[in-house]
């Protein structure tokens, strides 16, 4: 799987059900946990990086974690471990349900990113910058366009589950590309520097900035990478020097990436909005099988539900 010449495909199609259902790791929560998923791991990420670990490893990790956790959700290592499930139990576990999202994804990739579900980490995360914590409180615009009122939907995402999320579509698109997918990753992960200090007022408040525009997102991006130790701020800007266009096979993927997860995240809310009852109880199974289910099916029959 990898991109046509110019005038073919500019993405694969067979990856689209994969991006839609992972997308939902933006909006999943569990007691005892700060934040989506997808926040977590964008933190996860960053303090995996500032605790020395290499570009390629978290990449691979985080890529791998979040893939599982599209069927698990938080049914993750640490939980399988405090609950009593010994290391290789717990990585069949993990193992199942990254095999049940990822059929589409490259082989070559795939089994790289398998492999990591295996094996174990020794190494510490380290301090988490600034950054990382104000991306997480720093909600999206919503739909902007100029010259007209915004368009609102709530819960907002913010700005840490978007840049995961299109890191972690970006690795996953790169075989097509033929891209490179810790520059893709690394690039996605710190594309929303700026917004760490600079509210987001969307394309429409961006564009009433005007000529004020670049130097306001040049020195806020700056505020974010001199958070950063100077080795891992040269790698991070090497990745960022990927974003400005489409040039590059990593540009590509990074694009792709950022404007499917962009699209997705107003789709998953007509989906919700277009939700019909014949989904939820025949295609969804929502009163499954089991040795109720028929006393089940009476109960709602008598009562008129749906």
């Amino acid at each position: 799987m990898s991109a046509s010449s110019e005038g073919g495909a500019a993405a694969p199609l067979a990856l689209r059900p994969l991006l839609v259902e992972l997308n939902d790791l933006k909006r999943v929560h569990s007691a005892g946990r700060l934040g989506s998923i997808a926040e977590r791991l964008f933190a996860q990420g960053w303090g995996a990086l500032t605790g020395g670990a290499a570009a390629e490893d978290v990449a691979l990790d985080i890529t791998a974690k979040a893939l599982a956790a599209a069927r698990l959700c938080d049914l993750d290592a640490a939980f399988l471990a405090a609950a009593g499930l010994e290391h290789q139990a717990a990585s069949d576990v993990l193992v199942a349900g990254f095999d049940a999202v990822t059929d589409a994804v490259d082989p070559a990739l795939r089994d790289r990113l398998r492999a990591r579900l295996h094996g174990t980490s020794s190494a510490l995360p380290g301090s988490l910058p600034a950054f990382v914590s104000a991306l997480a409180h720093q909600p999206r615009a919503g739909v902007t366009c100029p010259g007209k009122p915004r368009i609102l939907l709530e819960p907002p995402e913010n700005h840490a589950e978007h840049c995961l999320m299109v890191a972690v579509y970006g690795v996953v698109l790169s075989p097509f590309y033929r891209a490179d997918p810790t520059l893709v990753f690394l690039a996605a992960m710190s594309h929303h520097f700026h917004n760490a200090a600079m509210p987001d007022a969307g394309f429409t408040g961006e564009m009433l900035l005007g000529d004020h525009l670049g130097p306001i997102m040049a020195r806020t991006n700056q505020w974010a990478l001199d958070e950063l130790d100077p080795p891992l701020r040269e790698t991070v800007q090497r990745a960022r020097a990927v974003l400005p266009d489409d040039a590059t096979a990593e540009g590509r993927a990074f694009h792709a990436a950022d404007c499917i997860d962009r699209v997705l995240q107003i789709a998953q809310h007509l989906r919700a909005a277009g939700l019909t009852m014949a989904i939820v109880l025949d295609d969804m199974e929502l009163v499954h099988a089991g040795p109720v289910k028929g006393f089940h099916d009476r109960v709602l029959t008598d009562m008129h539900i749906p």
